[in-house]
């Protein structure tokens, strides 16, 4: 099966047209980030990565707080997201979709282009589905992202539980913070995560084949209501199914 280097690298994820931010425990939309020409308003299928606008960041907090009151304050949302892979042997195109999240755990992250790909999570079980080869792979949620950043972006988890979280020097307008595994991953070195605006904007995922995996994520749709359908994956006659344990 193709792999989709963010979601496995993450143990399977990380994740407006109303664009949010956290103060004092509210949720308030901040008017500078909601004009047209907003940088998290770009459809990212129609671009090339390169093209994508850069995030400027307005929260006067640094990435590890921005990160709790991304955790603390957005429930569910939607958006789109870009990656791109650069080292290594082999030259990997960029790759473009769309996620939803829902917390604690379930997610969808589906890649559009240049193959279609799907990652879907009910809570319980992660599914990873391959239309080209007809073929979906199945894990436990725990083993998927128990001890990931991404359970902290789309679960209830702490970061430092089982990883080194360090605050980094903002960059190109935005807060950053590095994330490394307290146990040895034999599939990523570790992480950094770029934070505007309380949420998420970028990631780098730098592995230990010498690759690095450049995610930005747009358009956030924040604690929007997401039909538990949305979360359920129904498998089409013929696919051959995979269990993980």
């Amino acid at each position: 099966m193709k792999k989709t280097t963010f979601i496995l690298s993450v143990s399977a994820a990380v994740l407006s047209s109303s664009l949010v931010f956290a103060q004092e425990g509210k949720i308030n939309v901040n008017p500078d980030l909601l004009a047209p020409n907003s940088s998290l308003q770009v459809d990212l299928s129609n671009v090339s990565f390169n093209e994508i606008p850069k995030v400027e960041n307005k929260v006067k907090t640094d990435a590890r707080q921005q990160l709790n009151d991304f955790v603390k304050n957005i429930k569910s949302a939607t958006g789109q997201f870009a990656q791109a892979t650069v080292g290594g042997k082999k030259a990997k195109p960029a790759e473009s979709g769309d996620f939803s999240f829902q917390r604690p755990g379930k997610f969808v992250w589906n890649v559009t282009k240049p193959l279609a790909q799907s990652i879907i999570s009910d809570g319980q079980t992660v599914y990873q589905y391959d239309p080209d080869l007809m073929q979906v792979t199945e894990r436990s949620a725990k083993n998927a992202v128990g001890a990931s950043p991404a359970s902290v972006l789309f679960g209830t988890g702490s970061l430092e539980q089982n990883f080194t979280v360090k605050v980094l020097p903002a960059k190109d307008g935005v807060e950053w913070l590095r994330a490394t595994p307290k146990v040895s991953d034999a599939g990523m070195k570790y992480m950094d995560i770029a934070f505007a605006n309380n949420l998420p904007a970028e990631l780098k995922i730098v592995d230990s084949f010498g690759q690095t995996t450049t995610i930005k994520l747009r358009n956030f749709k924040a604690n929007v209501a997401i039909p538990a359908s949305s979360f359920k994956f129904n498998a089409p006659k013929g696919v051959d199914r995979v269990r993980l344990n």
